[in-house]
């Protein structure tokens, strides 16, 4: 029963007891690999200076070349000609590259990434709507946990032939820019030390880059300004560390009595009957004092900031 062919080979046959040896050989295979791979990465690897991202490509790269191996020479060893596979092997691959182009793609994605690293375990990316920091890459996907702690399978492909931020790539300090705007009248230099103070009171503020505000021009209701730190933290926690740091510029701002506007908007009556309303002398009751105009012949102005005035 063992010698029972299964499949006519050029040289041979196939039989039931070759097929039994190659399926040992390919699970002894598999079990060394596995082996193999904690004794690199654990042992060998941790020893040298490498970071734990590259030590983990180098461990799924050696494990992937020693499969490749193993199972060479355990159809070798079956007594399998591997020549008389190239016709059938060469049908099956034309059968995979249409059938299965998505995941051959995504495979082939996979040993880019390990090979040149445009992204490593713990980087921080960017690609399209997902945000998040790479916790596991495989051959097919990549696992990518949000800050909200949802894991985000993307496939490989996305990676190699999409646009992605990596946040840590090469140096994990960055600039953070936070928008803000005050009252006209404002000295900028005192906005500009307190703003200062604010970025250097933050433990999480680098120092070396200095922090800066930037003066972007004047806007119709408000002078802008930008304040610019410098962080490592956008490859942690990058909203909670942008929410800190506008409550201490609030605060700061109350403090020293600088005034956020609102937006204030200039109305030019050019023509037409009208009536102007404003709070009277003893305005606390919330009284109102009423004034009527007529502006057919002559245009009439009026400035109004608040609602209501």
């Amino acid at each position: 029963m063992l010698e029972f062919p299964l499949l006519r080979l050029q040289g041979g046959a196939l039989t039931v007891l070759d097929l039994f040896k190659l399926c040992v050989l390919l699970a002894l295979v598999l079990a060394l690999e596995r082996y193999m791979r904690r004794l690199v990465a654990g042992w060998l690897l941790r020893r040298t200076k490498f970071e734990p991202s590259l030590q983990f490509a180098i461990g799924k790269i050696t494990g992937y070349a020693f499969i490749l191996l193993g199972f060479y020479v355990a159809l070798t060893v079956s007594g399998i000609n591997l020549s008389s596979l190239a016709i059938l092997a060469g049908a099956v691959g034309v059968g995979l590259g249409f059938g299965l182009q998505n995941i051959v793609s995504n495979f082939i994605s996979g040993l880019i990434i390990l090979a040149e690293r445009p992204i490593a375990i713990g980087d921080r990316v960017e690609i399209g709507t997902i945000a998040g920091q790479v916790a596991q890459i495989s051959l097919r996907s990549t696992t990518v946990i949000t800050n909200d702690n949802i894991s985000i399978i993307v496939p490989n492909s996305n990676f190699v032939t999409s646009m992605v931020t990596n946040w840590s790539h090469g140096d994990p300090r960055v600039r953070m820019r936070l928008p803000m705007g005050v009252a006209y009248g404002t000295d900028p230099e005192k906005l500009r030390q307190a703003m200062l103070d604010v970025a250097a009171e933050h433990p999480k503020v680098l120092q070396d880059p200095a922090p800066e505000l930037f003066f972007l021009g004047f806007g119709d209701s408000a002078l802008n300004f930008e304040l610019g730190v410098w962080t490592s933290e956008m490859t942690a926690k990058p909203r909670r560390f942008r929410s800190e740091l506008y409550y201490a510029m609030e605060k700061k701002l109350r403090e020293c009595g600088i005034e956020i506007p609102f937006p204030q908007l200039d109305l030019h009556l050019r023509s037409g009957a009208f009536v102007l309303q404003g709070p009277t002398e003893a305005g606390q009751d919330g009284g109102m004092a009423v004034a009527q105009g007529q502006g057919r012949e002559r245009g009439g102005y009026i400035r109004g900031g608040e609602a209501g005035r």
